[in-house]
């Protein structure tokens, strides 16, 4: 992917949407929009709910900033759309994108290429959930294949209760898997550009790193340095450069990891748009890294490809 020397003329971020993660997005607009104004870029934001793909285009941007998580926005939907409209825009393309948002497919790529994930099985109504407890163990997750923010996403330490999770994950997505659990610390890395950020480890009270624990509580720990050696982070730098490659991912964004009590490292999953609140991950670890919220927007702007 290019890189731009100068900030583009004409930027519009574009958040919101009719995703399940609309208000984490609408918060990620809010910051970046804030950040671009203060470094003096010409910048307005743009809730895709307003008018649609003609709104935007009206708008007549030089380079979206895509701020939309979830369905709609990070799926390639968008990305295939602004193609269409040959209009530059930050991050992944649209394979990239489509297959990032599917964790299942994103596990078959990574396996195709020899790496690690755990594994995992497709569920529906009619699924035999004894066998797929024998196959993965227990306890194991449950996941809608193509949502973020652990949305409908249950820990299963029961035979019992593993339809009931299936249940609450359809709810959410028509696409539901299953998925070995690994008992260990997780890890994130963000990746922007060519840059790998130091790993952040990421620590809840509560054993599970879901929707609240992300982005309501203020009791879920980031550890940063994470507490791996120089050796082990890395070792992880590299599995996760290979993981983002693996999919196609350009320009930015971040890979989740699980550190099992073996030493191995064990790839969850990609997310080509991550998010940008006071909460998110990729703004901690490029702080860490001596890079402000502020420069950290722009350099992701700036690896938009022209």
């Amino acid at each position: 992917m290019s890189t731009n020397t100068q900030s583009p003329e004409n930027v519009v971020v574009v958040y919101g949407g009719t995703s399940a993660e609309r208000d984490v997005s609408l918060k990620s607009g809010a910051a970046i929009l804030s950040a671009l104004k203060r470094k003096g870029v010409a910048v307005c934001g743009y809730d895709l709910c307003d008018k649609g793909l003609v709104g935007l285009e009206q708008l007549a941007p030089s380079v979206v900033f895509v701020a939309l998580h979830g369905r709609g926005g990070e799926d390639g939907t968008l990305q295939g759309a602004l193609e269409l409209l040959n209009i530059p825009y930050t991050g992944s393309g649209v394979l990239a994108s489509a297959l990032g948002m599917d964790k299942q497919r994103t596990k078959q790529v990574w396996r195709a290429v020899g790496l690690p994930t755990p594994e995992s099985i497709m569920l529906d109504a009619s699924s035999d959930w004894s066998a797929v407890v024998a196959k993965l163990g227990l306890p194991l997750i449950v996941k809608p294949v193509h949502e973020g923010s652990t949305l409908g996403i249950s820990i299963v330490k029961s035979q019992v209760a593993l339809e009931a999770a299936f249940q609450e994950a359809a709810q959410f997505d028509a696409r539901v898997m299953a998925e070995r659990f690994v008992v260990g610390d997780e890890y994130t890395v963000a990746l922007l550009g060519d840059q790998v950020l130091p790993a952040i480890r990421v620590e809840v009270p509560g054993g599970f790193y879901d929707y609240e624990a992300k982005y309501i509580s203020s009791t879920t720990q980031y550890h940063l340095p994470c507490g791996l050696s120089v050796e082990q982070e890395a070792v992880l730098a590299v599995l996760c450069q290979k993981a983002f490659a693996a999919i196609g991912c350009e320009g930015w964004g971040r890979v989740d990891v699980m550190h099992d009590g073996e030493g191995r490292f064990w790839l969850l999953e990609v997310n080509t748009v991550p998010g940008m609140t006071d909460h998110s991950l990729v703004p901690q670890a490029a702080a860490y890294a001596g890079i402000d919220f502020d420069d950290l927007v722009l350099q992701i702007l700036n690896t938009t490809g022209e």
